[in-house]
């Protein structure tokens, strides 16, 4: 059953909550919340079947976390620190693509992070990001959202976008385009520096984890955030097409997640 916590900047977010023990969020990249996201709830409900806690939330902007004005990193953030409280006050966080440069500044930046897992980070230093967030947001700024939508997206797989411009729901999808601004600020801040300076203060056991087949430059990202966060691990996982496969990324996160709080 949805439930619902308010930010300290005023936001109101929507999520699901699982399970007893040590917590686990989990924070989606661009696009996907909970109703058209069946695999991450699935993850979360066998997860804490194996004794943990575990949230899966609708990013502000998206579903039922329903918001206005400008949906930068700062109100992603407090989502997060207010669904840190509901789980006693600290959690860790299973970032997915661009939300694993959330989570990775969520503990840059203090929040009470207790371990990061990455799914497919984004987030080799190539340079150029902020050019490309600079043009999705100019788009978004000026109302484009189909046009914002369609530049976030050049250079993934073109079938992808293709298939979203099919479905139903494609309008929606595009207008909540509006709340990847906190995905483009988090990716632009992952490639502002040296890794190993932007990740000085992430000192808390962390995973990069990616699937069987993913692309290329998802073992380029893995390598990057090795080099820079000391102790770091990277696992190949079950997955294709930049998703994981639920039964074993439950597993695999339980585990993690109960080593990580002393209880594995």
């Amino acid at each position: 059953m949805t439930e619902y916590v308010t930010t300290a900047l005023g936001d109101r977010v929507a999520f699901d909550r699982y399970g007893d023990g040590p917590g686990l969020i989990f924070v989606a990249g661009a696009g996907p919340f909970r109703a058209i996201d069946p695999v991450t709830t699935e993850t979360a409900e066998l997860a804490a079947e194996r004794g943990i806690a575990t949230i899966v939330y609708d990013r502000i902007g998206r579903g039922e976390s329903e918001a206005t004005g400008r949906i930068g990193l700062d109100r992603e953030l407090a989502a997060l620190r207010a669904l840190m409280d509901l789980l006693g006050g600290e959690a860790a966080l299973c970032g997915h693509s661009s939300g694993c440069s959330i989570s990775l500044a969520a503990a840059a930046n203090g929040l009470p992070v207790t371990a990061l897992a990455l799914w497919e980070a984004p987030i080799a230093p190539v340079g150029t990001v902020a050019e490309w967030i600079g043009e999705v947001e100019r788009r978004m700024d000026a109302g484009d959202c189909d046009g914002a939508l369609t530049h976030y997206m050049k250079d993934m797989p073109p079938e992808w976008l293709a298939e979203a411009k099919k479905d139903p729901m494609y309008e929606m999808f595009a207008a909540q385009v509006v709340s990847y601004r906190a995905d483009g600020e988090s990716l632009v801040w992952a490639d502002s520096g040296p890794q190993a300076e932007l990740f000085a203060d992430v000192r808390v056991p962390t995973a990069f984890l990616l699937g069987e087949k993913t692309f290329d430059e998802m073992h380029v990202a893995a390598a990057s955030v090795l080099a820079a966060i000391p102790g770091s691990v990277k696992k190949v996982m079950p997955g294709a097409d930049h998703t994981w496969e639920s039964a074993p990324m439950a597993a695999e996160l339980a585990r993690f997640v109960q080593s990580a709080s002393g209880r594995g």
